[in-house]
């Protein structure tokens, strides 16, 4: 064995080890939850609202202010705010990113009716108050450990049946992981169509491209109050942060510097949680379809919007989302776009059935074929969603921009 090949060998054991001993695993993803078998991968991205690291333990009140979160460790409870499905193709084709609306409607498996977002904290709070109640059960840090283990398994359960595709892995990430990311990154790019002011999330951001530390990431990623979008535009947010972080990952070369990769796992490691059968580096091997300008991302379909249980939530059709899934992933295997949204977060145009890279402006109120009153935040503002369910909306009133760096404008 020559010294290069002894010398490759020694540092990709020591990065395989440091890579799987870096995340805390989970078994939630279960046996029951249907996987891919033509080689790609459907990775379940989720973003937990929590005040609380991975253990369940307070944040500390100095990353509290870091975070403009608020002062209580309760306030957040464990909603799922962020759920995107990302598809990783086997040919190396542009990876897909879909976004699921955090308050859309559905029928949670074993939950009933609720907003797709309360999968994860209703089903930790039924194990553990089931738990409390059987003698000799688990207290302290194994119960939060077992109710996590329970909500992870729902919002999973519940994103499966809503998508009706395969999921093979998923990453779970915390409040502080926005911030994490950004810090070790030494920040993120994105761009705004307008000024922002926000004191409930601390965003205060000039129209433009700008590069954002970890603590502005996170207000970006979090405002949704004076947005004409509301809720569908912090989604948008969300998939501009990803690719902004899809960028700097390109752009510096992380994935292919051992060095740095492994400083940007130390950093994010604490908040981050993964499934048990998560082979990381064996996803980085396939980091062709994941560099800068080359993933998909589409916001899925809604109906409309209504109020239930006295809360504000997105009517969806399961049947329109799961073709529209169809369609999202036939296109990445095809290696072809169906929206004028390719790379970044796109245009918001949405010209193929089904598709669009994300929520646009408008400022309409919406009404068709439900007979629900639209009611809630960002009523009649995710015009591309809302034609494509057949309902009518006011003419657009501001499109994206597209920098000369290739990076989409949202607002």
């Amino acid at each position: 064995m020559s010294m290069s090949v002894l010398l490759i060998s020694v540092t990709g054991a020591w990065l395989r080890a440091a890579v799987d001993g870096g995340f805390q695993r989970s078994a939630a993803l279960g046996g029951t939850i249907p996987k891919s078998h033509d080689g790609s991968v459907n990775i379940l991205l989720m973003g937990l609202d929590s005040r609380k690291d991975n253990q369940g333990h307070d944040l500390p009140a100095a990353m509290l202010d870091k975070l403009h979160a608020g002062s209580s460790s309760d306030i957040g409870g464990y909603n799922t705010n962020t759920l995107i499905l990302l598809h990783v193709p086997a040919d190396g084709s542009p990876a897909t990113a879909v976004s699921i609306p955090r308050d859309d409607w559905v029928d949670i498996p074993n939950l009933g009716w609720h907003k797709i977002k309360e999968a994860y904290g209703r089903a930790k709070a039924a194990q553990e108050t089931t738990l409390v109640k059987t003698p000799g059960g688990p207290t302290g840090d194994a119960l939060e450990a077992a109710g996590r283990e329970a909500g992870r398994a729902s919002a999973i359960a519940a994103a499966q049946s809503l998508l009706n595709v395969p999921i093979d892995h998923f990453a779970e990430v915390n409040l502080a992981g926005f911030y994490d990311v950004a810090v070790a990154l030494g920040g993120v790019t994105v761009c705004l169509n307008k000024a922002v002011q926000d004191d409930y999330s601390g965003a205060d951001f000039p129209a433009g491209v700008q590069t954002l530390d970890g603590s502005k990431a996170l207000a970006f990623v979090r405002q949704r109050h004076g947005l004409p979008g509301g809720d569908l535009d912090r989604t948008r947010r969300q998939q501009a942060f990803l690719s902004a972080v899809q960028r700097k990952l390109a752009d510096d070369g992380v994935l292919s510097d051992v060095g740095k990769l492994s400083d940007l796992i130390d950093a994010v490691k604490r908040d981050v949680v993964v499934d048990d059968s998560f082979d990381v580096l064996s996803l980085i091997s396939k980091a062709g379809s994941l560099k800068a300008g080359r993933i998909q991302f589409h916001t899925l379909p809604i109906e409309g919007f209504a109020t239930r249980d006295g809360e504000d939530v997105n009517l969806v059709d399961p049947a329109k989302i799961q073709a529209a899934m169809k369609t999202y992933l036939s296109d990445a295997k095809s290696g072809t776009a169906g929206d004028a949204g390719t790379g970044d977060a796109g245009d918001g145009t949405g010209s193929g059935t089904g598709t669009t890279s994300g929520s646009s402006a408008g400022t309409g109120s919406s009404s068709g074929s439900s007979t629900d009153t639209s009611s809630g935040s960002g009523a009649g503002s995710q015009q591309d969603s809302v034609a494509r369910a057949g309902l009518a909306a006011a003419p657009r009133q501001q499109s994206d921009t597209t920098t000369k760096d290739g990076i989409a404008c949202v607002n």
